[in-house]
């Protein structure tokens, strides 16, 4: 009897342990949520219930997260590590969270991922690294994030992206890589994103997009490219996408406005399922004369004022042609006269 209740008194206090907060957190329903913020923790506290869903670690002075920081936290479904110093992420740190569905890593200091970054985190839903260092990203770092559908990379240093990043996380609704340096998007970049619907890229340094770049985007509602580097556009680009309805942003180019410009947003605007929901803010950055018009100020004056020209430049070769003839044939008059005066000469 002794024996049976020292053992009831043991699994009593394993219990309480078991619902025990972590010092300097405060937990909430049966310690399921476990706020850690601002508490100028340096690393992940221990005694965090497994039974916890959500942890919130943001606002401390964490700067790298350990290989064995998360273990035993199989319940987590939402950790948040936002605004704190993290420069490191150490080997299988983050693959004991095989049920996480949302990360947040922002607002750190991270220069890469390593390439087991995302092992076992088959769940996760929601990746958020936007407002880091981030100048590479290892093509094997996404390969198990089978089931993401929203990632924001934006606000980093990434000037380039391998082909394959994305082939895993291929059930994509939003990627938003803005404030980067990328500088060209190539064909294959997209080659999985058939689900992909907002696609922001703007204030980044794109000066050529290929022309099936967007082609697999059948998805898309919303394509932003404002403030990039694009100084002409084609129209074959865009037509590419297969979508029943996208609004696209395209102002803050350093753009030529010329005829073959305005031929283009005019061919968009004829497309039914593409909309250019800032071409009022389009504004010309060449040719000199026309520098700080809007676009949509000059309507059709461009072709018209090439139209001009051709004529110009065609009537004015018709005329040299024709004075051409009318030379000639006055010549050839002129010869034959003096033929005719040559032979009456020599009758005589």
């Amino acid at each position: 009897m002794n024996v049976l209740l020292a053992l009831l008194m043991l699994l009593g206090d394993s219990a309480m342990a078991f619902k025990l907060c972590p010092s300097h957190c405060l937990c909430y329903e049966s310690s399921d949520l476990v706020d850690c913020q601002s508490r100028g923790l340096t690393s992940v506290p221990a005694g965090v219930p497994h039974g916890t869903w959500l942890l919130d670690l943001s606002g401390n002075q964490m700067t790298q997260v350990h290989s064995r920081s998360f273990n035993g936290l199989w319940s987590l479904k939402i950790l948040l590590i936002s605004n704190n110093s993290i420069h490191t992420l150490q080997p299988q740190s983050l693959s004991s969270l095989e049920f996480l569905e949302r990360l947040d890593l922002s607002h750190n200091r991270l220069k890469t991922l390593p390439p087991d970054f995302s092992q076992k985190l088959f769940s996760l839903q929601d990746l958020r690294l936007n407002h880091n260092l981030l100048h590479f990203l290892d093509p094997t770092s996404l390969d198990d994030l089978e089931n993401l559908r929203k990632l924001d990379l934006s606000y980093n240093q990434i000037t380039s992206l391998d082909v394959g990043l994305f082939r895993s996380p291929s059930r994509l609704h939003y990627l938003n890589l803005e404030g980067n340096g990328l500088n060209v998007l190539v064909d294959d970049l997209l080659s999985r994103q058939h689900s992909l619907q907002i696609l922001h890229l703007n204030r980044n340094n794109i000066s050529v997009i290929e022309n099936h770049a967007f082609t697999p985007l059948r998805s898309l509602t919303l394509l932003s490219l404002q403030e990039n580097q694009l100084v002409h556009i084609r129209f074959k680009t865009f037509l590419q996408l297969q979508t029943t309805n996208t609004h696209l942003k395209l102002s803050s180019n350093p753009l030529t406005c010329d005829c073959e410009l305005q031929r283009v947003f005019g061919k968009i605007q004829h497309v039914k399922h593409l909309h250019v929901v800032d071409y009022k803010d389009i504004i010309c950055h060449a040719p000199p004369q026309l520098a700080g018009s809007t676009l949509a100020s000059l309507d059709s004056q461009l072709c018209m004022a090439e139209t001009v020209s051709v004529l110009v430049i065609t009537i004015t070769v018709l005329l040299a042609v024709l004075g051409a003839l009318v030379k000639a044939e006055r010549n050839q008059k002129n010869k034959q006269s003096q033929n005719e005066s040559e032979e009456d000469k020599h009758y005589k």
